[in-house]
């Protein structure tokens, strides 16, 4: 295929207004910098939006994770399941409380875990579920649920991809123990870089506030003495997670335009599926009716056995036609760390024979109709060009 002439389009874009602009300078130009009264207001906007009793913002998703594995109590010799099918973040954040990530394969057809295989996975040392809401597609969160409740288990939900998303209309972000969200520039809303747990249990909230800020409080009713107005107390040891009052603005403007932005993902999507139903060679994203995806990746399947070229061919010819695809994900347990922990190919068939065969289209809420319909045009250029028979 010739190169094209058309602009780059990522697979993925923040999406920026000035009102978002105007929300930082007002910032800037006020007494607070760091943690003040915008970080507060985002959190209660964003608990509020997902039917929670509480949030507490994170410098980043990642950081998120951490502190919600150690407001579980997660530690040396506990097990936490969670999927093979996510970014290294979902499981490092359980080798950082010095504990052991478990993986459970996927459903072949939602891509998430597969509540079948978390059943065969618990046992004495189980601590936590952490499923992951890969795509924007909620997890089947009533089984998980359940087998939590059963094994006396806690869930702590990664959506990084779905907020906004439901689940048997209720928000993701009220339904699991916590549920974390990332704010990072390719997610719904950014703030550049950032996260927040949501969560109804007032205990949790308290373990979480207090780990991003070193493990110190100045809260009266929680200290063990009181020396006076200025007195703060290390009461574990937590760390510096906190985020600004600077990226809160941004989170909280941006979470005012959220609605909008997954409607247009929708649109985009539904144009997709319109475009690529008909195509043999390509397996389209299946949506279980249980939930209502808030659409962060368009995910594709090539049914390599009716194409002349592999993935990584389709992959490269796509990038040189100015389309930024990009695959989600390597599965953690192959890359070089996890394989010196242990894990080894063949232990998840589902999801290493997924990541062979897909690639994420450019999904995000600025492309015009003409970049949507650039994108189908040269995918369905490639499978005619290379299709057998």
């Amino acid at each position: 295929m010739e190169n094209s002439k058309h602009p780059f389009i990522p697979y993925g874009r923040q999406s920026i207004d000035e009102d978002d602009i105007q929300a930082v300078v007002d910032v800037l130009k006020s007494d607070y910098l760091t943690t003040g009264p915008e970080v507060e207001k985002f959190e209660a906007k964003v608990a509020d939006y997902v039917g929670a009793k509480y949030a507490v913002a994170f410098s980043n998703g990642t950081a998120a994770l951490h502190a919600a594995c150690f407001a579980a109590c997660v530690g040396n010799g506990d097990e936490v399941i969670t999927t093979p099918m996510t970014f290294v973040a979902s499981a490092n954040c359980v080798l950082y409380q010095g504990a052991k990530p478990v993986f459970a394969d996927i459903d072949p057809e939602t891509y998430n875990i597969d509540p079948d295989g978390i059943r065969k996975k618990i046992n004495g040392n189980t601590k936590a579920i952490l499923p992951v809401d890969f795509t924007g597609q909620p997890c089947n969160l009533d089984e998980i649920m359940e087998l939590a409740k059963e094994h006396n288990l806690i869930v702590i939900e990664d959506a990084a991809h779905a907020i906004g998303a439901t689940y048997k209309d209720s928000k993701v972000g009220s339904i699991a123990d916590m549920t974390m969200f990332s704010f990072h520039p390719v997610k719904h809303i950014t703030t550049g870089e950032g996260g927040m747990i949501t969560t109804d249990n007032k205990d949790l909230y308290e373990k979480l506030h207090q780990f991003r800020t070193h493990g110190i409080t100045r809260d009266p009713s929680l200290l063990n003495e009181n020396d006076g107005p200025w007195y703060y107390e290390m009461q574990f040891l937590g760390y510096n997670y906190r985020i600004t009052d600077i990226q809160a603005a941004l989170g909280s403007s941006q979470l005012d335009k959220l609605e909008g932005f997954i409607e247009r993902r929708r649109e985009i999507v539904g144009q997709y599926n319109k475009a690529f139903r008909s195509l043999n060679e390509l397996i389209t994203p299946f949506q279980h009716t249980d939930g209502d995806s808030s659409w962060h990746l368009y995910v594709i399947q090539l049914k390599k056995d009716l194409l002349s070229i592999d993935r990584k061919q389709f992959f490269e010819e796509l990038r040189q036609a100015n389309i930024g695809v990009n695959v989600h994900y390597i599965p953690v347990h192959l890359q070089p760390y996890y394989q010196e922990l242990g894990y080894k190919k063949g232990d998840y068939p589902i999801a290493e024979d997924l990541y062979e065969q897909t690639i994420s289209l450019p999904l995000f809420p600025t492309m015009t109709n003409e970049d949507v319909q650039y994108v189908i045009d040269t995918v369905k250029g490639l499978i005619k060009e290379h299709q057998i028979g």
